[in-house]
């Protein structure tokens, strides 16, 4: 798997000598695709594979583009540039003075409903729509535009720029970790990961369902040294996450995925990014808030 990336050439580099993770372990490489897949691998067939059972090579030379991991760059670089792009411009042109605060949020949770919407659709669908993650990641930037403006203005002016930061480097830290193999992605660490993350979110709407109906702070998960907590538990969740994304990444350009799956690991990346964004902000809100 070729890469003219710097960051990522010596993962392109493992692929084409045809090692991978489970070297380590004495097993077939993860780089050795077969028409059923590497060996001790999370399919019992290649996933990718044409109905007719050809290998990836045999489709690629039958007209099929593998996807590498320069298409998982771009089309990450222009989704999240897209939610970018959009957070600034809400930022710009959606206020959050008195004066315009209710009329902000209201854009901004109409946002967050389409984005929402937007990304179940994709989700639900077999293949990769550009056009749905593109304007899943244009209404989310709407969105975290406005928050980051309301808590730039009313918590801490430095907090958004520390949270930008915050989330390169949790980013980078798990990147690191995976190249190493200090993370082990398996199906066990899949299965904890989707355990806690059940039990993060029932959590989330148990203090949302207390505090509709007049329960003050909720659970208390907004402020304090527990509301601080879970803010780092949902960091990790999305660290976690995003080693999982990094392996499906791996996985699909090992088993010879077509092109169009570069758009739904973009898509997987960006909704993991986001998640730590606002978690690390939740985190260094609390923090300011209490001192």
């Amino acid at each position: 798997m070729k890469t003219s990336n710097p960051i990522f050439s010596r993962w392109g580099a493992d692929a084409d000598r045809g090692t991978g993770p489970d070297d380590e372990r004495g097993r077939r490489p993860v780089g050795a695709v077969a028409a059923g897949g590497p060996t001790g691998s999370d399919y019992l067939v290649n996933p990718y594979a044409s109905t007719s059972g050809q290998v990836p090579d045999a489709d690629i030379r039958g007209g099929r583009t593998a996807m590498t991991l320069d298409d998982v760059v771009v089309r990450t670089a222009t989704t999240l540039g897209t939610v970018a792009l959009a957070a600034v411009l809400s930022w710009l042109l959606l206020p959050v003075d008195e004066a315009n605060i209710g009329r902000s949020y209201g854009f901004a949770l109409g946002a967050a409903l389409i984005a929402f919407v937007l990304s179940l659709v994709q989700v639900f669908r077999r293949t990769a729509s550009p056009a749905l993650i593109l304007g899943y990641a244009a209404f989310e930037g709407v969105f975290l535009g406005v928050i980051s403006s309301a808590t730039s203005t009313y918590v801490s002016p430095g907090v958004v720029v520390q949270a930008v930061l915050g989330t390169f480097a949790v980013s980078a830290g798990v990147l690191i970790a995976y190249r190493m193999r200090w993370i082990r992605v398996t199906h066990r660490f899949a299965g904890f990961v989707a355990a806690a993350a059940t039990g993060f979110l029932l959590l989330l709407v148990a203090d949302s369902l207390f505090s509709a109906f007049g329960a003050g702070n909720g659970l208390g998960f907004h402020s304090g040294g527990l509301g601080i907590l879970f803010g780092v538990v949902g960091i990790l969740l999305g660290a976690a996450f995003l080693a999982l994304d990094f392996k499906q990444v791996e996985d699909a350009i090992a088993y010879g995925a077509p092109r169009e799956e570069a758009w739904l690991a973009a898509f997987g990346l960006t909704m993991t990014l986001v998640w730590i964004y606002l978690e690390i902000l939740r985190v260094l809100t609390i923090f300011n808030s209490d001192n």
